[in-house]
């Protein structure tokens, strides 16, 4: 086996990541809401609620909900052996609740006048999903 030595290996969330749950349940046509609640481990969930709040222009809620699904995230990320560096594909389906909350984070920073930590994200996921 050979070692990467351009950097960390990707990561990839579990293939029974709550995630997936949350997208099929919302998609059977389960309340979001509903959702978050039973699965709060699922960041695509949360991700969802912050696109929804900033669609209905209440940020502060959109906000707190992006958070949410991004420090459970890490959580799940960690778990996986990520170490705070290192890619994240987009195109693997569990970790795309992730990246959907990060960027929903950056979105709700830059809506509350967060602009530093608006753009941490931006670099964050641009880095992530290179």
């Amino acid at each position: 086996m050979h070692k990467n030595l351009l950097g960390p290996e990707p990561t990839y969330l579990p293939e029974d990541h709550p995630d997936l749950a949350a997208r099929a349940a919302v998609e059977k046509g389960e309340d979001v809401r509903t959702v978050a609640a039973r699965l709060p481990a699922a960041s695509w969930a949360w991700a969802e609620l912050a696109r929804e709040s900033l669609a209905e222009q209440d940020p502060v809620a959109a906000y707190a909900y992006a958070r949410t699904g991004y420090h459970r995230g890490l959580d799940a990320l960690r778990r996986a052996g990520w170490r705070g560096q290192g890619p994240i594909p987009a195109d693997h389906v569990p970790n795309q609740g992730f990246l959907a909350a990060l960027e929903a984070l950056g979105d709700a920073a830059e809506a509350i006048g967060e602009d530093e930590e608006a753009e941490r994200c931006r670099t964050f996921l641009t880095e992530a999903t290179a």
